[in-house]
């Protein structure tokens, strides 16, 4: 069995009950020990700057702001699509604890020759 999971998010704030499911999973895998990597891009991307990932989606829906502690405190990490980071003009010198700007071939490289669970939101 895989011990590593990705969790491709291309969804920002313009669906937050789909960016929370994509929290939930992650957090899922990484608490339960799995090495787990979030993959934003397109609107995602804005995740990955502080103050972004607010709110809660729904009535009963865990804070973002939760999730997203639950998830650096379990380990997990963020690969952020450069080519769509920068095309929204952002700030690379401001990205959260846990995120690297990096595009396909190091998410590859860090899947590596091993299986890896996939979601994708």
């Amino acid at each position: 069995m895989s011990n590593k999971a990705v969790i491709s998010l291309s969804t920002g704030l313009e669906d937050a009950e789909k960016v929370t499911v994509a929290f939930l999973v992650a957090v899922g895998a990484a608490e339960t020990g799995r090495e787990t990597l979030m993959f934003l891009t397109k609107e995602a991307v804005r995740l990955s700057l502080p103050g972004t990932a607010v709110g809660a989606a729904c009535d009963g829906c865990p804070p973002l702001t939760d999730l997203v502690k639950r998830y650096e405190a379990a380990g997990g990490r963020y690969y952020v699509c450069p080519i769509c980071f920068n095309a929204k003009h952002l700030d690379d010198g401001e990205l959260i604890p846990g995120a690297e700007l990096n595009g396909t071939i190091p998410l590859w490289k860090w899947i590596g020759d091993e299986p890896a669970t996939t979601f994708s939101y």
